[in-house]
């Protein structure tokens, strides 16, 4: 996993088709899908429950690229040895799941995986600051976590822009999760942020028979994305 600033989408598969993962982890690779996200929520953290290190793994030889998994849980420290043996490449805490973040971050990087900091519409950025230099991804919520299909939070653009300034030329991703469609992806990605988590926007219109729909959907949202940017 090569550190590089070009824009990346990588679609959730909680917006996939749960009886056909491997499939839909394969189609909207070939579809052009930079990474692959995985949302790993505990129904008590975050108000849902989705999956857990045994999907991972099964997945895991489907995903030819990176597998980003996202820990919507808490405890989360009891569970990062067995998440990083899925063969996950990023492993992103919430810096609200437990009152020891540092010591969390420290035992991903441990585990031998990238590590991730997810921060809640609710949370300062500032607060985000003192962990720059054990982070290789920070990621911003712009909707509260727990569902699929939420509207953006616009108030969260500033929150990218001031992390990208924080960033300077540290080689950290900034990810942006929930909502993203291709009016939200040019704020976003305007403000900084260069992974872009898309769910319906991705998978709407498509299925494993008929993955086409998922090419154009990201397509568009890297067009419009990168047309932000000057690159279209």
């Amino acid at each position: 996993m090569t550190f590089s600033r070009t824009m990346k989408i990588a679609p959730s598969i909680l917006s996939a088709d749960f009886a056909n993962f491997g499939q839909e982890c394969r189609a909207i690779e070939a579809q052009g899908a930079d990474w692959v996200h995985v949302d790993v929520m505990d129904g008590h953290f975050v108000p849902n429950i989705t999956f857990g290190p045994a999907t991972c793994a099964a997945i895991r030889p489907h995903i030819k690229g990176v597998m980003d998994v996202h820990l919507m849980i808490a405890p989360v420290d009891p569970y990062i040895e067995v998440f990083a043996g899925t063969g996950a490449d990023v492993l992103t805490a919430h810096l609200e799941a437990g009152p020891h973040i540092h010591r969390t971050l420290q035992a991903i990087r441990g585990a031998g995986v990238k590590a991730g900091l997810a921060i809640n519409p609710g949370t300062s950025v500032d607060l985000v600051e003192p962990l720059l230099d054990m982070l290789d991804l920070v990621c911003v919520m712009t909707v509260n976590p727990g569902f699929g299909g939420q509207k953006f939070i616009h108030s969260q653009i500033a929150k990218v822009a001031r992390l990208r300034a924080m960033i300077g030329d540290r080689p950290i991703h900034i990810e942006v999760d929930g909502g993203v469609t291709i009016e939200t992806a040019p704020l976003v990605a305007a403000a900084g942020a260069d992974v872009l988590v898309a769910g319906s926007a991705v998978f709407k219109g498509g299925s494993v028979a008929d993955p086409a729909p998922y090419g154009a959907n990201i397509r568009a949202l890297r067009a419009a994305a990168e047309g932000a940017l000057g690159l279209q």
